[in-house]
């Protein structure tokens, strides 16, 4: 079984104190941590993860599906099924002919690798519905390649669709039979497909946290480890790890912050301190910090946190890298033993917790219901007995007819109970029935449910900003990492309603406004 000794901190010359720092500063700076995972000489001596996260829990890694795709055009190239240096037209002769534009023809595979492409932005979002690598080969050049840097997703997928075409298997499974089973990668991991068939390479992945440190401790050893059998073995070729985790192409002119800005190898980017970073949107990182010997994976949601990675960078770089010392502690006292059972605990009572009040505002708010009745509700019974948790049988509900909108919605219910557990139910209607969204979720506290209609699992808190104004998050859990957002303003007989939905693909009717008159 291919696993990591796990060691206090203190043995490795980590203070526990200093971990407790940076988780503490990760939540007074409202950064939605999923997992945190530190490992300091080849040691883990944190693996903690966020409820409702767990250990087992597959997250969307996004833009870290690119890496994976790199290492399938590494074992191919091994194998002389191609060489980075080909054109990438070669492969796709489908998609090419004599008009196809002279930049596009001279684009090679190690362009495609160092985001060096002709094009300024991922192709296929010109059109989601045509077939995604066709677009690569079809939109128009903004530029020569092999010349600067632009982040372009369509690269990373038409490379992934090569590697399925020429392996004849889908990409994780060609990965998990070269390499990831040597891991004891996890057997549910899996990637999604676009619309045509093909791996998201450039951004599907679902694993845990746990297949990420081994994929960074993977290119951190060089391609070379103790596998599952206990037998070393070389998976990945050592110079193609070297020359994509290395620093090959210029950042700083698309960079919008400084730990974006330090370069990039072949789908792996630079960090601030002199190591490898694997990247996926949102706070999805595999940090290498080479001369600390340490690795650190994290899994979040900075969607809609402007800057919201370079916190996390700077959290790390600030509160634990300078106190990292390369000479382990040889006895470890009670008072190293003490500051590891504080910090775990500190670490067990951290969770996605609800939203709570800017910190320049002192107070908690009591709800305004302009005199209507404290009613009984078997909904709220249920929503609650759904989410497992036990709710008071009063509580307000108020139900609005809503004007004319972009989302479609007919009607709004919110039912506000008086221990928290509380829902919002949206009406619009579909042909000849009608479409139900019923939203759970928690006043001062979180409750998980199954979003409607997407299925996708959620956990979602609430607080009062004012007598009249209620803040509710949602955090989206599974392949649509992201939030969705309510802010109800309530008068005496309307509501005002503000959606903000914080997610790449999904959930477009809850962004925009409602404007809702209070029925009888």
């Amino acid at each position: 079984m291919f696993s990591f000794i796990k060691t206090l901190p203190e043995e490795v010359g980590v203070s526990s104190s200093c971990i407790k720092k940076l988780m503490l500063t990760l939540d007074e700076k409202e950064i939605p941590m999923h997992s945190l995972l530190i490992m300091k000489d080849d040691k883990l001596i944190l693996e903690k993860y966020y409820a409702p996260y767990q250990r087992d829990t597959l997250h969307r890694m996004f833009s870290i599906s690119k890496s994976l795709t790199a290492l399938g055009i590494s074992l191919l190239e091994d194998e002389k099924k191609l060489s980075i240096d080909d054109p990438i037209v070669k492969y796709f002769p489908e998609f090419t002919n004599e008009n196809t534009h002279p930049f596009i023809k001279m684009t090679t595979i190690k362009n495609m690798l160092m985001m060096c492409t002709c094009h300024a932005s991922t192709t296929y979002k010109v059109d989601m519905k045509s077939n995604w690598v066709e677009s690569f080969f079809t939109v128009t050049p903004t530029h020569k390649p092999g010349t600067v840097f632009h982040y372009d997703t369509s690269a990373a997928h038409v490379l992934c669709a090569l590697v399925e075409k020429l392996s004849g298997t889908d990409l994780l499974s060609y990965l998990k039979e070269k390499v990831l089973n040597h891991l004891d990668f996890s057997e549910d991991s899996y990637m999604l497909k676009d619309p045509f068939g093909v791996s998201m390479g450039g951004s599907g992945l679902m694993a845990t946290p746990m297949d990420l440190l081994k994929i960074t401790y993977l290119l951190d050893k060089k391609g070379t480890v103790t596998c599952s059998d206990g037998k070393e073995r070389t998976l990945l070729n050592p110079s193609f790890v070297l020359a994509a985790t290395g620093n090959l192409t210029d950042t700083c002119m698309t960079a919008p912050i400084s730990g974006e800005a330090q370069g990039y190898g072949m789908q792996i980017w630079q960090n601030e301190k002199g190591g490898f970073l694997l990247y996926g949107m949102g706070g999805q990182l595999g940090i290498q910090i080479p001369d600390k010997n340490m690795l650190i994976v994290t899994t979040a949601d900075t969607q809609g946190i402007q800057g919201g990675n370079q916190i996390i960078y700077d959290s790390v770089y600030e509160y634990l890298y300078p106190y990292v010392k390369n000479d382990p502690i040889s006895n470890i006292s009670d008072e190293h033993k003490s500051a590891y059972d504080d910090m775990k605990e500190t670490a067990k009572n951290l969770a996605i917790a609800p939203p709570h009040l800017p910190k320049s505002r002192k107070g908690d708010f009591v709800p305004r219901f302009f005199g209507y009745d404290i009613k009984d509700s078997e909904d709220i019974q249920q929503n609650a007995k759904a989410a497992g948790r036990n709710a008071d049988n009063h509580f307000v509900r108020l139900k609005y007819a809503l004007s004319e909108n972009k989302s479609g919605f007919s009607s709004l219910t919110v039912n506000l109970s008086e221990d928290g557990y509380s829902s919002l139910r949206f009406r619009s209607p579909d042909g000849d029935s009608e479409k139900k969204y019923d939203i759970s979720f928690g006043i001062g506290k979180m409750c998980e449910g199954d979003f409607p209609v997407y299925g996708t699992h959620y956990t979602a808190g609430a607080i009062w900003l004012r007598e009249n104004v209620l803040f509710i998050k949602v955090h989206l859990i599974g392949e649509s990492v992201g939030s969705i957002r309510f802010e109800l303003y309530f008068e005496k007989d309307d509501v005002t309603v503000f959606m903000r939905k914080i997610e790449e693909t999904y959930f477009k009717e809850f962004d925009g406004h409602l404007y809702g008159t209070l029925l009888s």
